[in-house]
């Protein structure tokens, strides 16, 4: 059957090894890299697929979608078309021409997926299969399918799809999609600063219940970042015990973090972003608070992230490749730093992530779930970004820059 590809297949790679030759890389990770202006990451986005762009009223504030890329929010900037541009893009896969197997990882500052990837309730992997790259597939609805416009106004534009999904167990989802994103204004003064929302909601369209017995489903947002050897990711936790709250961070994913590249402080946790060391952390939902962030002190770029998250609600979806003793046991939030995954390798990216989640959703015929998620990109003096990180994260940008 053929899939939907944004643009014309030339030919398809059959093996992940040429998956990963053809992603982009910078040249080397320890140096800053060369940064586009928004007008020309939007210029070379529009040669192969239609870019809306959401504008503030200022005019400085602009947000790059792509309809083709399920309302995805390609790239942000809060000065114009000659600003910095904050979502990293993969200018090679779109310049190759290639629908690839796997996964088409077309970059992107915030992208809808669904979850969970892998375990018994899987949307990754067909029943029965193993679990490994070779048989690892994203769903063509959150990789290449389009979404539709339903509403579009210079600040504001709705999306919405209806689809089927089934999961590793054999169960069939039968779902509708809205996801609305707008432009916000943005508060801080003395600051260049952008900031936007998107409010996504899943709703089943079946007729059956979706039970814990047969998996439930979760939205899961992904924000692909520009890395510099400057960049820091900042998580604060709620502190406690672990016999009562769990582990403060889940940092085994891709073999444990090493030491100087995770700290974790008295209520907030520092984990280098700089694209160049493959890992990957997590908080459940008994430590996340409803705010992340990042500080790339190359740049002054102070990007913060907020989202919604119930109080009473710890049933999260667990996309461990496994077959999972704790299906709900998983993160709430995860970061995802990019990095060559054996010695010698090119790296995905390299690009670091912000990854937020929704509660399983345990929805009967007819009922829906929102998760929503603002972002907001701040760039300037440090004088004034710091009063910006203690508001939100409460820590200084003094204090991000003297933990590594």
């Amino acid at each position: 059957m053929n899939r939907p590809s944004l643009i014309s297949t030339f030919r398809k790679f059959q093996t992940f090894g040429k998956l990963l030759f053809l992603m982009v890389s910078i040249t080397t990770c320890n140096q800053k890299p060369k940064s586009n202006s928004f007008g020309d990451d939007v210029a070379f986005l529009q040669q192969y697929t239609p870019i809306i762009i959401l504008s503030a009223p200022d005019g400085n504030g602009r947000v790059a979608v792509s309809p083709a890329l399920q309302g995805r929010v390609m790239t942000s900037t809060a000065n114009g078309d000659n600003g910095n541009s904050f979502g990293w893009i993969n200018r090679e896969l779109f310049s190759s021409g290639d629908t690839l197997p796997h996964i088409n990882p077309y970059g992107g500052e915030e992208r809808f997926w669904l979850g969970p990837e892998g375990g018994q309730f899987g949307l990754f992997f067909k029943k029965g299969d193993l679990f490994d790259l070779n048989t690892w597939q994203t769903p063509p609805l959150i990789d290449t399918e389009p979404f539709n416009v339903a509403e579009h106004s210079t600040e504001r534009i709705v999306f919405t799809k209806d689809a089927t999904l089934t999961n590793y167990s054999g169960f069939e989802f039968k779902l509708s999609i809205r996801r609305e994103i707008k432009i916000l204004p943005v508060e801080e003064s003395g600051v260049l600063g952008v900031a936007y929302q998107s409010v996504n909601t899943i709703k089943n369209t079946g007729n059956q219940a979706w039970q814990k017995e047969t998996g439930f489903l979760s939205i899961w947002l992904l924000g692909m970042f520009n890395p510099t050897a400057g960049t820091t990711v900042i998580i604060p936790f709620h502190p406690g015990n672990e016999s009562e709250l769990g582990p403060v961070v889940i940092d085994d994913y891709f073999g444990k973090v090493p030491s100087e590249r995770l700290i974790i402080k008295d209520s907030a946790c520092y984990f280098k972003g700089d694209g160049s060391y493959r890992s990957k952390i997590g908080l459940n939902p008994r430590r996340a608070k409803n705010i992340l962030g990042s500080y790339d002190a190359i740049n002054q770029v102070l990007t913060i992230v907020r989202f919604s998250i119930p109080d009473s609600l710890t049933a999260y979806v667990n996309s461990k490749w496994e077959i999972q003793k704790k299906p709900y046991a998983g993160d709430v939030i995860n970061s995802y730093n990019d990095g060559p995954p054996s010695p010698g390798a090119k790296p995905l990216g390299p690009f670091y992530e912000l990854e937020t989640s929704s509660p399983a959703a345990a929805l009967k015929p007819g009922e829906s779930m929102t998760h929503t998620q603002t972002t907001w990109h701040y760039e300037g003096d440090e004088r004034q970004l710091s009063l910006i990180a203690e508001k939100w994260l409460e820590v200084s940008i003094a204090q991000i820059k003297s933990v590594f």
